[in-house]
C-alpha cells in the first residue's frame, strides 16, 4: 500500500483522467409522503450532475487538474454542460457528441426527509465510449495520475479502460454508481486500487446473504473486498456514515449530523476529497475523514457539486 502511495504522490502534478457519465440531473424534493396516480407537490430543480461529470468537478475545485472522459448528445444542454463544467476548470475537449442520443438525464424523487425515493436514469449517449474511443486516446493514461471509471460505461470500454491504466502502470478506483451496474465492475475487483460501494454494492461484491445494516457488517464487507485486491474499500451507509479497510487500517466514520437537502452527488464528494488527499500525501484515515466533509457540504446543497468547495472547507467540516 505505502509503495503505491509513493508513486501516486511522485506523480501527484499529473492530471486525473474520469471516464464515465455526464448529464442533466433533474431532482424533486415531496413536500409530503408520495401518492401514486397523481400529482405530487414538490420542489424541483435542475443541475448538471453524472458521477463522473461530478467527481471531475469536485476535483477541479480543490485544485487538481482533471479529464473528462464522457460524451453527451448534440443538444443545447449538452453544450451548457460542457461550458458549466469547462468553467469549473475540468478539461472537456475530450468529451464526445453522440449525434443520434441525447444527453445522459437523471430523475429523481426525494422524500421529505431528504432519502432517495425512486430514480431513473437515461445514458443512452455513453454508447460513443467505445473501446477504439479510448484507443485515440491512450497517450492520456500515460501522462495521468490516476483512472477513475464509474459503470456507467459499456462494458467492454471498462476493460479496455482497465488494460490501459495498467499498462500505463497507474492506480484505477471505481464507483459501482447503482446496485443493477455493480457487475460490470466485478470483473475487475483486484485490479481496483479504490473502491466506493453502498451498502448493496458492498453485499452484492462480498456475496452476502442479509442486507449490511450497520458499521460492524459494513467493516466486514470493505475488509473482505481488501482480500479480494481493493486497496482502499469504503463501503458508505447515506445517514451512517461509512466504514473502511485496507491491509493496514480500517474504521467507521459517522456521518456528520446535517439537515439532508438532497442526497445527489454526496458519494461523488467523497470519492473526489478522499483521491485528492491521498494523491497530496495526506494519510489514509485523515483523507476518509476528509471525504466525509466533503459529502457533508454536498448534501446540504441543493446540487450535486457544492460549487465552493476547498481543503481549507473540508477542514473546517472535519470529524476528529
Amino acid at each position: 500500500m505505502d509503495n503505491i502511495l509513493e508513486r501516486m504522490q511522485e506523480r501527484a502534478e499529473l492530471p486525473i483522467l474520469i471516464l464515465g457519465a455526464a448529464s442533466i440531473d433533474f431532482v424533486g424534493r415531496l413536500d409530503a409522503d408520495p401518492k401514486l396516480g397523481t400529482s405530487n407537490p414538490a420542489r424541483i430543480r435542475t443541475s448538471f450532475g453524472g458521477t463522473a461529470r461530478n467527481v471531475s468537478e469536485n476535483l477541479a475545485r480543490l485544485g487538481h487538474p482533471a479529464i473528462l472522459l464522457s460524451a453527451i448528445g448534440n443538444d443545447t444542454v449538452g453544450r451548457q454542460l460542457l461550458e458549466h463544467t469547462g468553467q469549473a476548470g475540468v478539461d472537456t475537449t475530450h468529451v464526445v457528441k453522440n449525434q443520434s442520443d441525447p444527453t445522459g438525464s437523471y430523475l429523481a424523487t426525494i422524500n421529505p426527509q431528504g432519502d432517495l425515493h425512486f430514480a431513473l436514469d437515461d445514458m443512452r449517449a455513453l454508447s460513443d465510449l467505445s473501446p477504439e474511443y479510448l484507443a485515440q486516446r491512450a497517450e492520456l493514461f500515460q501522462q495521468a495520475a490516476m483512472l477513475f471509471l464509474d459503470a456507467n460505461v459499456p462494458a467492454d470500454t471498462l476493460k479496455a479502460a482497465v488494460d490501459m491504466a495498467i499498462d500505463a502502470d497507474i492506480p484505477i478506483c471505481a464507483d459501482p454508481t447503482t446496485t443493477s451496474l455493480a457487475h460490470k465492475i466485478e470483473p475487475f475487483i483486484d485490479k481496483l486500487f479504490f473502491l466506493t460501494p453502498n451498502a448493496a454494492e458492498a453485499a452484492y461484491y462480498c456475496e452476502m446473504e442479509d442486507a449490511i445494516s450497520g458499521h460492524g457488517k459494513a467493516q466486514e464487507a470493505a475488509k473482505k473486498l481488501v482480500t479480494r485486491g481493493v486497496h482502499l474499500a469504503i463501503v458508505t451507509l447515506a445517514e451512517f456514515g461509512l466504514s473502511y479497510a485496507t491491509s493496514e487500517t480500517s474504521g467507521h466514520i459517522p456521518a456528520i449530523r446535517t439537515q439532508i437537502v438532497d442526497p445527489t452527488g454526496g458519494g461523488d464528494a467523497l470519492s473526489a476529497a478522499v483521491i485528492f488527499a491521498l494523491l497530496n500525501g495526506i494519510p489514509i484515515d485523515e483523507a476518509v475523514r476528509l471525504g466525509v466533509s466533503a459529502a457533508s457540504l454536498t448534501l446540504r446543497h441543493p446540487g450535486a457539486v457544492f460549487p465552493d468547495l476547498s481543503l481549507e472547507m473540508l477542514y473546517d467540516q472535519l470529524i476528529i
